[in-house]
């Protein structure tokens, strides 16, 4: 199973912007849930991206203009005096050092990668567990490209929204997203730290496509890319699950809830949720809401 594939693949993707001097006219994919007094607009995101690139559409930014409040995962990701506890509860293990865990031939990987990086090696991050130091070595492209993750597009949308006088709110808490792995099984964190190195020694312009996918609202690529080419096996299964279905399926409650009101809500989330066999747009039709893609 590849790593950055599932998890963050839509984050990592975007360093091929910078290899392809970006996009002439992005349409990133986007869905309308209906009720008979409510609208919900639904926008799949990639959470960093080069300052200056454009993602925005004439529908797109129609839809934007009629919503009255924004949606995102969290409603402040950036929040340090909230994340930061939460990291060193759910990514640190100071009192088994990450050297214990990983054999010489990872550690040599390892160390090599966070230098190619600019980083210090694998000493600099003995106190943290392996699922941490995996989406370092994953988000590591993004960085060494000149990516900006404060210029994504749900980090956009907010600002945007802020700007406008309305209200944000998170679909669930930091607390949630930060605990589905730091309660994962030690092998799993091992084997997500292998798939990001095996990842950062391909190097990005393998994630091209990805991209690609998603400027052009691509959405069946997109599953493959994330969701359908992966190993399969109970760990696994059982993370994905944790990851997408059951966030997906508690996402769906709440956006069923807004249709139940009335105005329009835009609600923008990773480009993960609103794909494949899980996707909320099928979850939502099955609680007899019309969902349509306009974008």
């Amino acid at each position: 199973m590849r790593f950055p594939s599932w998890l963050c693949r839509l984050t990592v993707a975007a360093c091929a912007l910078l290899l392809a001097g970006g996009p002439a006219s992005a349409k990133p994919a986007l869905w309308v849930a209906r009720s008979a007094t409510a609208s919900v607009y639904l926008f799949g995101t990639i959470h960093a991206l080069p300052p200056d690139t454009d993602w925005h559409s004439p529908k797109l930014d129609q839809a934007f203009a009629k919503a009255k409040e924004l949606w995102l995962e969290v409603a402040d990701p950036a929040d340090k005096a909230v994340v930061q506890p939460l990291m060193q509860q759910y990514g640190t293990d100071p009192s088994h050092p990450l050297s214990s865990k990983l054999g010489k031939d990872r550690l040599d990987r390892l160390d090599a990668a966070l230098r190619q990086a600019g980083g210090p090696g694998e000493a600099s991050v003995e106190p943290l567990r392996p699922w941490v130091v995996a989406l370092m070595v994953a988000l590591a492209p993004l960085r060494a490209a000149g990516l900006d993750p404060d210029s994504g597009a749900d980090v956009s949308l907010k600002a945007e929204a802020e700007a406008d006088g309305k209200p944000v709110h998170g679909l669930e808490t930091a607390e949630l997203q930060l605990r589905l792995f730091g309660t994962m099984p030690a092998k799993t964190e091992i084997a997500l730290l292998d798939e990001a190195l095996d990842d950062a020694d391909a190097g990005p312009a393998k994630l091209a496509a990805m991209l690609a996918a998603w400027t052009a609202g691509d959405v069946t690529t997109i599953a493959r890319l994330t969701l359908e080419e992966q190993d399969s096996g109970p760990q696994w299964d059982d993370l994905k699950r944790a990851m997408f279905h059951d966030r997906n399926a508690n996402w769906t409650g709440q956006i069923a809830g807004l249709l139940t009101g009335t105005g329009t809500v835009f609600v923008a989330v990773g480009a993960g949720h609103l794909v494949g066999p899980d996707r909320v747009q099928d979850m939502l039709t099955a609680k007899g809401f019309k969902v349509e893609r306009v974008q």
